[in-house]
């Protein structure tokens, strides 16, 4: 069987570039300064893209763990444990841009009386867990079978800390997605999009990099052994 048609890595990455410049351009050249935070509010167009893309790496290692234990293919927990490291990636991310953001705009670096901080804290624990977990097994079907459960229970968080942001009970973390849509338009809404696609294109650069590096180190061991 014919497989799939991808995208070249080089093609991935200048459509990458393209548009994280174009995000940059509409972030800090097109749209307007929020009338309440002024100029630090164009953190948003990062953090919230970040944070759904850090998302994206983990239910994508999760697919890909599922996908293991169903197939028993090699490939896929290779592939779940690169997704799993670029969501912890991002996950840092996520914190720190939201710890700079709430400290302008809020005057605090962190408050723990927010669940909506707390839970995302715990999502990103968790995964940091994950590699304790591998790399205490040795490497083998036992090695990617407790990886794949283990990333499979950890997905069942990130709709958890989701929805903290939108049941609770104070307005530290704004909510800028409601059930009707968006709380934004415009040029604030386009930037937005762009800034997102931009980062869910960049992850998967970064995926698809790192995926073709483990796989070179993979075989370079198998020549070694030879």
């Amino acid at each position: 069987m014919a497989r799939p048609y991808r995208l070249s890595l080089t093609s991935l990455a200048l459509a990458s570039a393209v548009l994280v410049t174009l995000a940059l351009v509409l972030v800090f050249y097109v749209v307007p300064n929020d009338a309440s935070q002024g100029f630090s509010q164009r953190i948003f167009y990062f953090h919230v893209s970040i944070a759904f893309t850090a998302y994206a790496c983990f239910a994508g290692g999760a697919w890909k763990a599922l996908r293991y234990l169903w197939k028993r293919d090699s490939r896929a927990d290779l592939e779940s444990y690169v997704a799993i490291h670029q969501g912890v990636i991002f996950g840092v991310l996520v914190l720190l841009t939201g710890s700079i953001w709430a400290k302008i705009s809020w005057g605090h670096w962190w408050l723990w009386s927010e669940d909506e901080l707390v839970l995302f804290l715990v999502l990103f624990l968790f995964y940091c867990a994950y590699f304790m977990l591998r790399f205490s097994v040795d490497p083998g079907p036992q090695r990617a079978s407790f990886s794949a459960v283990y990333a499979l229970f950890g997905v069942v968080l990130i709709p958890v800390s989701f929805l903290a942001i939108r049941i609770a009970k104070s307005f530290v973390h704004p909510q800028v997605f409601t059930l009707h849509g968006p709380n934004f338009g415009g040029w604030i809404l386009v930037a937005y999009c762009v800034a997102q696609a931009a980062l869910l294109l960049f992850a998967l650069t970064l995926y698809r990099v790192e995926l073709a590096g483990k796989r070179l180190d993979m075989r370079l061991r198998e020549l070694r052994i030879a």
